[in-house]
Order: structure tokens, then sequence, then C-alpha cells
């Protein structure tokens, strides 16, 4: 095969999806749709039966993408730029899409795409290219198995991000002039789209059980660890779903663009399957655990549903809600060992968990201030809330203090500890935390997720045994 950069008749012919982008146009617009209106996948379902490029066409009609967001491979994209030969992106998205994409690259001469009536796809694509250059008048670029059929007319195929397989399937029925292949993240790209290290905040599902006195019963702790599982792959399938719901978002975040789904590491069509898994068997083991555990699981699904679609652009409310969400997992490790629900604990949690939402927004907006911008994406908050959510935060920190110093000087105290009158020394410990979290945020030294920050700490984690050792010694 000619490369890239010599002069060579032939034109090359380009894939959008997976090829020239590490994304799938369909997924993300239809994507869109649901974000705005989950019932939008209802009607993906009534436009699908006058055909795929019928409802390719109707999505595309309704969603917006930004093109210049999208997870470009950067060795294709500089293959295309080093060519002089005629270039034309090939691809079964929809026309609207793979024209915006080509005026944004600026290095295709012509377009070829599905128009409403033609899904250009496998067989069709390959007799459009045949149609339009000859049998073995072109070179193609692609990555999945429909590109077969489009191999077989080329004269040569370059096979990009695909299996060891399908390079040999292509190399079967027309020459292989260039392979460019999948960098895989392995384990380590699904750790992170999993988010497993915030499973750390599922932690609070054991507080009920340390409240409670009951660390040595052997069935509360069992019901505990089921529940803290539980409630790990229910939020798994959550954060992938949400991840799925803000590409665009994340991508032009500075650092939540990194995320898998967003960076293109992990299949669009790999997450739509995991999400669903994760929920079903959460829910499978939240049943072990208990029937009203298994409500509140769920519970807690359609609130993190309703907060990812909706709740989460409401400003302020988006705060209480994930203030709210943490308070949940209390609820549900209280109900897990079948303890009874304290107000005490219930409205501490509520408030120190307002204050750390709003730690996180904080930071947000001071990030983008850093970056020149003035209002986030969806979100309702502009950088000139900074001083208010600061205000607001501080206080509800602060009320959590004065909720456990009420909670100290009560009766309720006093049936479970035996000097509950060492429970004091944890006020001056958490107004110190707080205020020292604050004072980071403050000073752009915060990590995104304050929760995940209060638990990585190392000042935190000797805050954290300052306050086991008073809980201890007050029993």
């Amino acid at each position: 095969m000619t490369t890239a950069g010599q002069h060579d008749d032939i034109p090359l012919c380009v894939d959008l999806d997976g090829t020239l982008i590490r994304s799938d146009l369909l997924i993300e617009s239809a994507l869109g749709l649901a974000r705005r209106n989950p019932l939008n996948v209802l009607r993906c379902g009534f436009w699908l039966l006058r055909g795929k490029a019928a409802m390719k066409r109707e999505i595309a009609a309704r969603s917006e993408i930004d093109v210049s967001l999208l997870p470009y491979d950067e060795r294709v994209v500089e293959l295309l730029r080093a060519s002089s030969r005629h270039r034309v992106l090939c691809t079964a998205s929809d026309r609207k899409y793979a024209e915006a994409v080509a005026a944004h690259l600026g290095v295709f001469d012509e377009v070829l795409a599905s128009d409403g009536e033609r899904n250009l796809a496998g067989a069709d694509k390959a007799q459009a290219l045949v149609e339009r250059f000859g049998r073995r008048g072109f070179d193609y670029a692609g990555n999945a198995v429909a590109d077969i059929e489009v191999w077989r007319q080329a004269r040569s195929a370059i096979v990009v991000n695909a299996s060891e397989d399908l390079a040999r399937r292509a190399s079967a029925v027309t020459a292989v002039g260039q392979a460019l292949p999948r960098s895989s993240g392995g384990a380590g790209t699904w750790i992170t789209a999993l988010r497993l290290h915030q499973w750390l905040k599922n932690f609070l599902v054991f507080l009920p059980l340390l409240a409670s006195h009951r660390l040595f019963q052997p069935d509360a702790v069992l019901l505990s660890v089921l529940a803290f599982v539980s409630f790990g792959l229910c939020a798994s399938g959550v954060y992938v779903l949400n991840d799925l719901l803000d590409l665009e978002a994340d991508r032009s975040h500075p650092r939540k663009r990194l995320r898998p789904f967003a960076a293109g590491a992990v299949p669009l069509a790999s997450g739509l399957l995991a999400a669903p898994a994760l929920t079903l068997a959460a829910l499978a083991l939240a049943l072990a655990v208990g029937a009203e555990f298994a409500l509140v699981l769920f519970g807690y699904w359609l609130l993190t549903l309703a907060y990812s679609f909706r709740l989460k652009r409401i400003a302020m409310l988006d705060t209480v809600v994930l203030a709210a969400l943490y308070t949940v997992r209390i609820i549900a490790g209280t109900v897990a060992i079948h303890s009874a629900l304290s107000f005490w604990l219930l409205a501490f949690s509520m408030f120190l968990f307002l204050s750390l939402a709003l730690v996180k927004r904080y930071t947000e907006l001071r990030s983008l201030m850093q970056l020149g911008r003035n209002r986030t994406d969806g979100r309702g908050y502009e950088v000139d809330d900074l001083g208010l959510i600061a205000s607001l935060g501080g206080s509800s920190g602060y009320l959590a203090v004065l909720v456990l110093a009420l909670y100290i000087n009560s009766s309720a105290s006093e049936a479970l500890y035996r000097h509950p009158q060492v429970l004091w020394l944890l006020c001056p410990l958490l107004l110190y935390w707080i205020s020292r979290v604050w004072f980071k945020a403050h000073r752009g030294l915060m990590d995104d997720d304050p929760v995940v920050f209060a638990l990585t700490d190392y000042v935190s984690r000797i805050v954290l045994a300052l306050c086991a050792v008073v809980a201890t010694v007050a029993i």
C-alpha cells in the first residue's frame, strides 16, 4: 500500500464510529434524547419500525452533538492530514453529524452517510463505495465486523481499534495495508468506569451497626456487609448510567473529560449493558438481606435516577438530594440490621452531608473560575454564587455539630453510653474538621468529591481515629 504521505490516485475512505472517533454517534444522540425525556426511548422504538436510517434521521433532528468535544482517534486524524489523496468520510451515522465532523476537522473532500432512507452500513456501504469508485478502487479504514463487506470490495484495508481476529478476517478478503490496534486499559479502565473508589461512601451503612453497639454480633455484621456490597453494585450501575448521560458535559470539564466513557476508553454499548446488569445484581443481593432493605435500595435507585435525569440541573435542590442520598445509606444500614431509626443520627447526617455536597459544588465552580468560565454546564450555578455556597455550606456543617451537642445532652445518649459527657470531645474535633474542609476548598486544595477526600486524607483519618477513641471511652 502507498503510504499516506505519498501521491496516490486511490481514494482513502474512513469510517466514523469506532474508527475516526472512539464513540458511537447513534448511541450518543439517543442518550441525549433520553436525558431530556426518558420516554423518548419508546419513540426510538416506533421510529425503528420505519428502518434504521429513518430512526437515525429522527434522532438527529432532535439531538445536538458538539463534534468539537468528541474523542477523536488522533492516529486516524494524523493519517488523514498527512494524505494528499481524495479523502472520504463514509459512515452509517446520519449525514447531519457526518457533515458537522467533516467541517470541524477540515480534512475530508467528500461525505457519504445515512440519509434517512439508506442506512450506509455493511453491504450497503460497500455497494455505495463500489458505485462511486469501482471495485478495488478505494482503500477503507474501519473497525467493525460489518466492515468485512466493505473490505471485500476495497483495494486494501486499514484496520483500526479492532481485535486480532477481525484483522485476520480482513486479511482474508483483501490486503491489510495498516493496522492501528486498540489501546486497552484493561481492568483498570473498568475499575475507573465503575468508580470502585466511590464504594468508600457505602461504609455509611456500617454506621448504625456501630451506633447501636452491635459490632460483635455476627448476624448483624453479615447483614451490614451484604448491604455494603449491594449498595456498591447499585451505585456503580448508576455511575455508569450517569456518565453515559453526561458525555458532553464531562468532555467539557477539565478532569471529568478523562472518564472512560467520555474519553472513549470503554465502548458506550458496554456501558448500556453494564448499567442494568449491576442494578439487577444489587437488587438480587438486597432481597437476600431482606424485603425492607430491598425497598430502601430501590428507593435509593429511583432517587439517583431522578437526580441523573433532572434534579442535578436544579441549583440547590441538587445538593439537598445528594445529602439525602448519603442519609439513605444510613437508613439502609439501620433497616438491614433491623434496628430502630435514630432521629439524632439522621438529622446529624443530613446537615453534615449537605455541607459536603456544597463543598463539591464550590470546588467545581472554583475550577471553572480558574478556567475563565462563568457558569456550569446544565447545573444552574454561576461563579458569582461561590460566596453564597460557602456561607450555606459552612453553616450547615456547624449545624451538624449543634445537633451532635444536643444529642449528647439528651436522654438518648445516656441510654447507650455510661460516660456520655466524654462525647463532648467530639464537638471540637468535628468543628476543626469541617472548618479545615472548607479552608482547603477555599484554597483550591479540595478533591472533586469531599467524601472520598474525608476517607483518604491523612488528617481526616486522624480525626476519625480520635473520634472512635472518644466513642469507645464513652461506652
